[in-house]
């Protein structure tokens, strides 16, 4: 608790940190911003289209992938005074972070639409934002990144194997 009350004292307190974060929120909840930039992505960039499509199906997959995670452990999110909690969310678990699981999924499938190397620029934040606002444990977004990457390899391996992107 002492770490997640830290970032709120420090990151959480600049400018304009919590607000913005509150947004990325709203963006990140259930995938729904990520499967839009999918979407606007596969119909302005015809060559690659697949690849795109891929974007929003690893943040779907992503985001269902760590729901099934969420109700097996059962973690509640943080609850104590020295946290405070910036946005409602849709349930009471915390464990582990579905912003950060379809965040880092689509920031994979991204970089690889892309060929640019956006992957942390994109799923950082999204983490840091997760803590600002109180509700989740480091270790929530930590893990929700590391099976947001697993689901992006395992949509890159579908691909590969059947040639869908």
């Amino acid at each position: 608790m002492q770490a997640l009350a830290a970032i709120q004292k420090s990151v959480g307190a600049l400018p304009g940190a919590t607000p913005l974060a509150r947004g990325m929120s709203h963006f990140g909840e259930h995938a729904l911003g990520w499967m839009a930039i999918s979407a606007v992505g596969a119909a302005v960039d015809a060559p690659r289209r697949r690849d795109w499509a891929a974007v929003g199906i690893g943040a779907v997959g992503a985001h269902a992938a760590s729901i099934v995670v969420k109700r097996i452990s059962r973690r509640r999110r943080p609850s104590d005074p020295s946290v405070k909690v910036g946005v409602s969310t849709p349930s009471q678990f915390s464990f582990p972070s579905s912003h950060a699981t379809s965040t880092t999924a689509a920031a994979v499938l991204i970089a690889r639409a892309t060929g640019k190397p956006v992957t942390v620029a994109i799923a950082a934040p999204m983490m840091l934002s997760r803590l600002v606002l109180g509700v989740h444990y480091p270790s929530d977004v930590l893990v929700g990144s590391a099976l947001g990457a697993a689901s992006a390899a395992a949509v890159l391996e579908l691909s590969k194997r059947y040639g869908a992107a």
